[in-house]
């Protein structure tokens, strides 16, 4: 790497999350129907919010599927959301195209994955970053490694310092939830 992470923050204009095992902590039961309950942090969520209010793509990337989550990202302003993705790859290719002509490349994208399949996402990705659980082999390729455990903070960790940086965090007088 010829950048260190720190650098490579002044680029990102987007990101992309894994669901189970980054915005979550990869753990859940299943409810009436077999339908399985998440549970997100809600620190995590107001980044979220915060970087699509300012601006940002956020996007989620999943193999996974539920119906209620999928509503709370609606609900948390989110449109590019995949849901679902047996290929990942497909995704993020189709995530490109969307943005296309905003100019959206893989270098402005931090791309949040904590195993196996967001490896090759991961390797495509201007950021490469990991929650502190994830999978070894998903670690060894990460720009970064939060401190945060999946669904514990580490979204947040990764908006919050990203914005920090951009001068983005912090809401203003004109600013409106």
């Amino acid at each position: 790497m010829t950048k260190n992470y720190k650098e490579l923050l002044h680029h990102i204009r987007a990101f992309v999350f894994d669901m189970d095992g980054v915005l979550t902590n990869g753990v859940f039961q299943l409810g009436d129907g077999g339908q399985p309950i998440r549970h997100f942090n809600s620190k995590d969520s107001y980044a979220l919010q915060l970087a699509r209010k300012k601006g940002y793509i956020v996007a989620i990337i999943s193999g996974g599927y539920c119906n209620n989550a999928k509503t709370g990202f609606q609900r948390m302003g989110l449109t590019d959301i995949y849901m679902n993705a047996s290929d990942k790859m497909e995704a993020w290719k189709d995530l490109l195209a969307v943005y296309e002509y905003d100019n959206l490349q893989p270098e402005n994208i931090l791309y949040m994955g904590d195993d196996i399949p967001d490896y090759p996402v991961m390797q495509k990705a201007g950021i490469a970053a990991a929650p502190a659980d994830a999978a070894p082999e998903v670690k060894s390729i990460a720009h970064y490694v939060s401190s945060k455990k999946g669904g514990e903070g580490c979204v947040r960790d990764v908006i919050e310092q990203t914005l920090k940086l951009q001068d983005n965090w912090m809401l203003n007088e004109d600013f409106k939830w």
